[in-house]
């Protein structure tokens, strides 16, 4: 099979190609990215015998029929605002395709991918992505679920952490930035509970949880609960629920004033023609970068609680990646770019055959794909308790 990476030179795109290099059955990947020294960045990464580069001369939409034309699955690691180029020359050549953004913002383009009979299988990452097959897992064993608590985060391994911010860069940080200025919405007593991100380091959803071998982390609302429990038929009797983004203990402690101050606002200043939050990243984001022999950890933990035969049940997953310091990629290129890849062969060879704006959670077999992460080092460890 031929597989097209789609901003394949970035940290998760890295890591995708160098497993699909890996994989069995895979023929070639097209690497498809602006950056004219493609050879170089991946040297030292993977067998470059199977990978074809493609540079565009313009931009990078201009080139996206030929190469989607070529290929059975593609796997789209743009910037999120070519998402939406890449899905429609997705369902315009019928190629089936990988997005690790958020489906909201194509969901415009549904009724059109179940006209070209295409699958586009969207939020395939790591948060969203390895916890939505969870969900589907875990929900299999309950007649009924009353809570879910889904926690996420990349931070740094504590002899890597680095005062006042204990948090240093693993992926986009202007991204990390703008996830700051998004709205959370919870479910607290059965009702909806929204979350303005002002709001979001000064509210009573604030927590922290324990984690083996790390401590303490500190727990802070950043995502849309309600859209993921809808998924599920077990949970209409759900009455809380959230999704928590982890760092270590401070983070809020040190956004709330910042953010009260205005240095996260997106909005320009005049006679600089930047935002606060452009700046921050511009000012920040060197000094956060990783050494060459410093980790980062992916910490995730799933808790859903229910009942099960007449019996409260609670079952808790857990997975924590690093960073690979032989390759170099980071914890947080591999938790994403891995799913990417798996999902992309499935599509590629029909095991994924649905039609439309997929998800996770309800279209990719929980069971292969779990194997399949398990097969390249990333174990989800579970445990059950009986009240």
């Amino acid at each position: 099979m031929k597989i097209a990476v789609l901003g394949g030179l970035g940290l998760q795109g890295r890591a995708a190609i160098a497993d699909l290099v890996a994989s069995a059955g895979v023929e070639e990947v097209v690497c498809v990215d602006t950056a004219p020294d493609g050879a170089a960045r991946l040297g030292g990464l993977t067998d470059l015998g199977r990978v074809r580069f493609v540079v565009p001369e313009g931009a990078i939409g201009t080139v996206l029929a030929d190469v989607l034309t070529g290929v059975d699955a593609a796997i789209d690691l743009l910037p999120q605002p070519l998402m939406r180029e890449a899905v429609q020359a997705a369902i315009a050549t019928q190629t089936p395709l990988v997005t690790t953004n958020y489906s909201k913002a194509i969901a415009d383009l549904a009724p059109a991918a179940e006209k070209a009979g295409v699958s586009i299988m969207t939020e395939c990452g790591l948060d969203p992505g390895i916890d939505l097959v969870l969900y589907v897992r875990a929900a299999r064993q309950f007649d009924t679920i009353t809570s879910i608590d889904s926690y996420c985060g990349g931070i740094p391994e504590p002899k890597a952490i680095a005062k006042p911010l204990c948090y240093k860069v693993s992926w986009n940080f202007d991204m990390v930035l703008a996830s700051q200025n998004r709205d959370s919405v919870m479910i607290e007593d059965g009702g909806r509970v929204e979350v303005p991100a002002g709001r979001q380091h000064d509210n009573h959803f604030i927590h922290e949880i324990e984690v083996a071998g790390l401590g303490r982390l500190e727990a802070f609302p950043n995502g849309d609960a309600l859209h993921y429990v809808e998924m599920l038929a077990a949970a209409k009797e759900l009455r809380r629920s959230g999704r928590y983004t982890l760092r270590w203990p401070g983070w809020s402690e040190f956004w709330a004033p910042l953010k009260e101050l205005g240095f996260l606002s997106e909005d320009k200043l005049p006679g600089l023609g930047t935002s606060p939050r452009e700046f921050l990243g511009r000012l920040l984001g060197p000094q956060l970068q990783y050494g060459a022999d410093e980790k980062d950890l992916c910490v995730m933990r799933n808790v859903f609680s229910g009942a099960q035969g007449g019996r409260g049940k609670t079952v808790t997953s857990d997975l924590i990646i690093e960073r690979d310091l032989q390759s170099g990629l980071f914890g947080m290129s591999l938790g994403v770019g891995y799913p990417a890849s798996i999902v992309a062969q499935m599509l590629a060879r029909g095991d994924i055959a649905t039609s439309g704006l997929l998800n996770p959670l309800l279209h990719v077999p929980d069971g292969r794909f779990l194997d399949q992460l398990a097969m390249r080092g990333i174990r989800v460890t579970e445990t059950v308790r009986w009240d």
